[in-house]
């Protein structure tokens, strides 16, 4: 994912949600500040590999053995945590720091890659979490144009831009554990940051030429919605 193909995209969403630009490059030059490069190489193993995509949606209990079968575990927030304590392993967790710093700390402290992100309201928790942690195994990511260390590899929600992540490093195959796009318990912001993400896999799928399962049955509503995404 090059920005300029990422760029339309994110001004369609911050639109949408009235995001200021200013504020996530504000976000993202703080983040470059607190953090070093990140070595891919850390991820190859995804490279070629069936990645399970882990969101921390009310059916993760019951699908936890997608996660298992799976070559390589990408984990958004909280499923990090439902995982590690069902003891599967996780190989990368991707948040932007809204909940779990401690999850953050002890995965970087042992070992296991983190894709921080940066975006216009979380520079408090950049600032607070980021230090204390292992620096060589952060990922530092933004939704802007990269600069310095951040990158921009797509993606909106935490789950999504852990697919984005997962397409980015060359995964051969996408399975999905812990989505649930119509979740009546979150309120109306979530809500549309759900729609949101299913657009941006149902956009993935298309640029991947695969199938993904956690979509069946919603291509058809997604193809006839105004989608501002080609």
């Amino acid at each position: 994912m090059e920005f300029d193909e990422w760029e339309p995209v994110y001004d369609a969403i911050r639109r949408d949600f009235g995001y200021d630009r200013r504020g996530d490059e504000r976000a993202r030059d703080v983040l470059a500040e607190l953090t070093g490069p990140f070595d891919l190489g850390r991820l190859e193993a995804a490279d070629g590999a069936t990645v399970a995509v882990v969101g921390a949606g009310p059916t993760l209990a019951d699908e936890l053995e997608v996660a298992r079968e799976a070559d390589v575990v990408f984990a958004a927030s909280t499923a990090a945590d439902t995982l590690l304590e069902a003891g599967v392993g996780v190989d990368c967790m991707v948040t932007d720091l809204d909940k779990n710093p401690d999850t953050v700390h002890r995965l970087t402290r042992r070992g296991t890659p983190v894709a921080v992100h940066a975006h216009g309201d979380n520079i408090p928790r950049l600032r607070s979490v980021v230090p204390d942690c292992r620096g060589e195994w952060l990922l530092p990511t933004t939704q802007v144009a990269p600069r310095g260390s951040v990158r921009n590899v797509g993606g909106f929600t935490d789950g999504d831009r852990a697919a984005f992540l997962a397409d980015h490093l060359g995964a051969a195959r996408l399975s999905f554990a812990g989505w649930t796009f119509d979740d009546p318990s979150v309120g109306p912001t979530k809500a549309r940051k759900l729609e949101w993400a299913e657009r941006l896999l149902y956009w993935l799928e298309r640029r991947r030429d695969e199938r993904f399962a956690v979509l069946d049955g919603r291509r058809t509503a997604l193809e006839t919605s105004s989608l501002p995404i080609e």
